[in-house]
């Protein structure tokens, strides 16, 4: 088994961001790992040279790294406040004020990375390209592999909540035929995966990347699920339809229907004869393409222009936290002391992951690269799951979800959550996972 290999059979492999240049163990001491500003993981070495093995993987930031992120965060140059008393200007200064406060006198970088690293976790090249991904396998027999993408502002750490519930359903309300074994990649570009150094790495490739990791695995059955771009990858699984794939779960389909698209393009009001479900998922539409696809749009036309969040943390912080109005609401209600579905430490884990894998503008080129329309129906043919959740950017209607997947075997409404689903409401996002793939196992 990999788990099982000793520690001293480790090479260790210095990142700029995570990707490259691996060196010999006793070429660097410790006191030189420890002054290094890189990212230091530990990669087991590959038998004979060959990149396409599974290897076990650790991770270990160096204390200068984060001596220098809180040095940073200090240091930073505030705007004046905003002129008005709501988020319309944007995330408020006083939310980012008191998240750089936490962030620099309180947060903890070594209690997610002890976490990470209690955790089965691997890389293996596929298609010239590291992909790291965490593998859990379930103590129950008959556990059916799932792979779980996520998106962004996200990463690993967004699923690292349902792991758990999902491998040990004993343990939380289920039974063991509801068992999963767990399969959570970083995207291409995104936490400890490679960046890509070649244009060329859509959600197209990246599934048929996703495809080659499960059949190394030894997978000849499993199911997939994601959200934003991990919905995008895991759809387009699903029309490459390998034999292994029994079906997929979405908690943010691609179901808007050609006319509905139409008016949301060009401003349009809401075509006539929407039932009250369908013209509420307009309405949120509408606002998210009016008030929401700013940095997605400089994401998707210019990445490379965004050095600001390669540079400062509170720039980098800022960018992420305005992803959607609801998302951002939620965030600002944590730094205020109220109790929600995500912590202080929940929001500057995956911040920070980002900053100290410098994945900023290598994750912003996934949307330079998409040439897909995102909520555009794909013909998906294999049974879909869709588990809508109310406040994501829009609550697909049962009608809209019932056209885009003739093989709908499942569909459910919940009473709380947002983008972030995984991460929110993970008792109930584990809970939807097991009722969508009941009818597959």
């Amino acid at each position: 088994m990999l788990n099982d290999i000793p520690p001293q059979t480790l090479s260790r492999r210095r990142f700029v961001g995570v990707a490259a240049a691996t060196v010999a163990a006793a070429s660097l001491s410790r006191l030189a790992f420890a002054e290094t500003n890189q990212v230091i993981t530990e990669v087991a070495q590959p038998k004979g040279g060959d990149k396409t093995a599974i290897r076990p993987l650790r991770v270990h930031v160096p204390e200068s790294q984060l001596v220098d992120l809180r040095r940073r965060i200090k240091a930073t140059r505030w705007p004046e406040r905003e002129t008005v008393t709501d988020a319309s200007q944007g995330v408020q200064l006083a939310t980012m004020q008191k998240l750089a406060r936490y962030w620099s006198t309180e947060y903890d970088w070594r209690k997610i990375e002890a976490r990470l690293n209690a955790l089965p976790q691997f890389v293996t090249e596929i298609d010239g390209l590291e992909i790291h991904f965490i593998h859990v396998r379930s103590k129950h027999q008959n556990a059916l592999p799932i792979i779980v993408t996520h998106g962004w502002p996200g990463s690993i750490i967004e699923q690292l909540k349902i792991i758990d519930p999902l491998t040990n359903p004993t343990a939380h309300g289920g039974s063991a035929s509801d068992a999963f074994d767990v399969v959570i990649p970083s995207l291409p570009g995104y936490g400890f995966s490679g960046k890509p150094t070649t244009a060329g790495w859509d959600p197209a490739r990246t599934a048929r990347a996703w495809v080659v990791l499960m059949q190394r695995l030894g997978y000849r059955r499993y199911v997939a699920q994601g959200g934003d771009w991990g919905n995008a990858v895991t759809e387009q699984m699903a029309l490459l339809a390998p034999p292994e794939l029994l079906g997929i779960h979405t908690n943010m389909p691609a179901t808007v229907p050609d006319h509905v698209a139409h008016a949301l393009k060009f401003g349009d009001p809401a075509p006539a004869g929407l039932s009250p479900d369908e013209k509420h998922a307009f309405d949120q539409l509408d606002f998210f393409y009016k008030h929401g696809l700013g940095y997605a749009q400089e994401m998707a036309g210019r990445p490379q222009t965004l050095y600001g969040i390669e540079d400062s943390p509170v720039g980098l912080a800022s960018w992420m936290l305005d992803h959607d109005a609801a998302s951002l609401a939620l965030i600002t209600r944590v730094f205020d002391g109220q109790s929600e579905g995500l912590s202080r430490n929940d929001v500057l884990d995956n911040v920070t992951l980002y900053w100290l894998t410098n994945t900023g503008i290598s994750s912003a080129r996934l949307y330079w690269e998409n040439k897909f329309n995102f909520f555009e129906p794909k013909h998906v043919a294999i049974p879909v799951a869709v588990s809508v959740f109310p406040d994501e950017l829009y609550a697909a209607p049962r009608s809209w979800a019932e056209q885009a997947y003739p093989k709908l075997i499942h569909y459910n409404r919940l009473p709380k959550g947002g983008h972030f689903a995984a991460w929110e409401q993970p008792q109930a996002f584990a809970q939807e996972v097991r009722a969508s793939f009941q009818s597959l196992r």
